[in-house]
């Protein structure tokens, strides 16, 4: 590992890969905790159609999607308020559209772009020293944001007594909404539009299986994540593997662990229980 860290490109690549598994295990536990795993996959996807516009704009594809996104993110959002239908079919809709529409803006560009199959598959060893800076200036959000951790926490286990509480659950949900769709395109170029739910669920869901505590899920996954994918790109880099994929292998492996662990409790306190 300390051979690998003495190259440059593996440098950005350590330290946009522990920025972006902060934000997605951060983010991760909301969206696992409120039943929302498929929200991730529907963001990257939106991701995916404002890449493909910037694309096709001839403009820094990750400035169009941010706004592409979080449009996105917004309109999910209100149409779930302002309708009966379930949060996974609302997502749903919204997830064919964007993806439709990023394959008619990329029919419509008529060069061949390697861009935009680096954006599916992710390009994590291609990470520039821009691309650190703006997945800093993401981080430094989510800290400046961690004052309402405790609010959406609340929400997150008992919408209904928050809003009682006068809470302002509504617009705490669409900030969260913007919070996670800009944490969705940062990623993107990490891990791309086809891994990125995994770095969102994984962690979190493996915290979940082991701890009851919603800060303790949080920190837990947090540590998942970012190990995940410290371990996860020495890895690739030693058995010459993609590191997106690498580093959710390893993910998977932790939840693989954490689902023995309760497994194993649960046998235990069994044969207490019959003892």
């Amino acid at each position: 590992m300390l051979e690998a860290l003495t190259l440059p490109f593996m440098q950005r690549a350590l330290i946009a890969g522990l920025m972006v598994a902060f934000l997605a295990s951060y983010y991760g536990v909301f969206v696992v905790q409120r039943g929302l795993g498929f929200l991730g996959n529907g963001l990257a996807h939106a991701a995916f159609g404002g890449v493909a516009l910037g694309l096709l704009l001839g403009r820094e594809p990750l400035m169009i999607a941010v706004p592409f996104t979080v449009a996105v993110s917004i309109a999910i959002i209100w149409v779930r308020h302002r309708t009966t239908l379930a949060s996974d079919t609302v997502i749903g809709v919204f997830f064919a559209v964007s993806m439709a529409a990023g394959i008619i803006f990329l029919s419509l560009k008529k060069e061949y772009s390697a861009d935009a199959f680096s954006y599916l598959f992710g390009s994590i060893l291609a990470i520039t020293d821009t691309d650190l800076k703006v997945s800093a200036g993401v981080v430094l959000l989510a800290l400046l944001a961690q004052p309402l951790w405790g609010r959406w926490a609340y929400a997150t286990f008992d919408r209904e007594l928050a809003i009682s509480d006068r809470v302002p659950v509504v617009l705490d949900e669409y900030l969260l909404g913007v919070l996670l769709s800009v944490t969705v395109v940062v990623a993107v170029k990490v891990v791309g539009i086809v891994l990125i739910s995994a770095f969102l669920v994984i962690p979190a869901a493996a915290a979940r299986l082991v701890v009851r505590r919603f800060a303790t899920m949080t920190w837990l996954s947090i540590l998942f994540g970012m190990s995940s994918a410290a371990f996860g790109l020495w890895g690739s880099y030693q058995l010459d593997l993609p590191s997106g994929a690498t580093i959710v292998i390893l993910q998977a492996l932790i939840f693989l662990a954490c689902l023995g662990i309760l497994t194993l409790t649960r046998a235990i306190a069994a044969g207490r229980g019959k003892a």
